[in-house]
């Protein structure tokens, strides 16, 4: 159960908004939440508020070009956030995977090492932490960039989007 709420949790983050765009707010991980059972409600409640928070992931305001009507020079902007972001995010990501399955070669030990166990799962949290930072970072710079009245509709969308997913089970506070 371990391993798959890690790769969910990681599948989330590398995924990241994009999969999330008009799917209610966890990208449609129905089928990772069936798998992993009770703990996913603990997830959602969690990522709730990264994702809301993600609305404004550049790569996401990309996809609603026209919706948003944004200009030439938001999408250059908007572009070049998304650009600068990825590699960051996407090998702060990797080494995250590489400690998760360390992780859990060690849990599969006959006798696990509790202390390699807990230096990889902490070293898989700092590196998620990086990738979330970085994605984060992106989108506070995004929003920077839309217009008041692009923000509101943003903001509109991402609540909209939440609320499938409080009836799914997550709380949405």
């Amino acid at each position: 159960m371990m391993r798959t709420m890690s790769m969910v949790a990681l599948a989330a983050l590398l995924a990241g908004p994009a999969a999330a765009q008009g799917m209610g707010g966890m990208g449609g991980m129905g089928g990772g939440r069936q798998m992993a059972g009770m703990g996913m409600g603990m997830m959602d409640s969690m990522m709730a508020p990264m994702m809301h928070s993600m609305a404004t992931a550049p790569e996401r305001l990309l996809l609603r070009t026209s919706a948003l009507h944004l200009t030439s020079d938001q999408v250059t902007q908007l572009t070049a956030l998304r650009d600068a972001m990825r590699p960051v995010r996407d090998s702060a990501a990797q080494q995250a995977m590489a400690h998760l399955r360390e992780m859990d070669d060690v849990m599969h030990q006959s006798a696990p090492d509790t202390a390699a166990v807990r230096m990889h799962f902490e070293a898989a949290l700092q590196y998620m932490g990086q990738a979330h930072m970085a994605a984060l970072d992106a989108a506070a710079a995004a929003r920077a960039v839309l217009t008041d009245d692009q923000r509101k509709q943003v903001d509109a969308m991402a609540s909209a989007g939440r609320r499938p997913m409080m009836r799914r089970g997550g709380r949405g506070h």
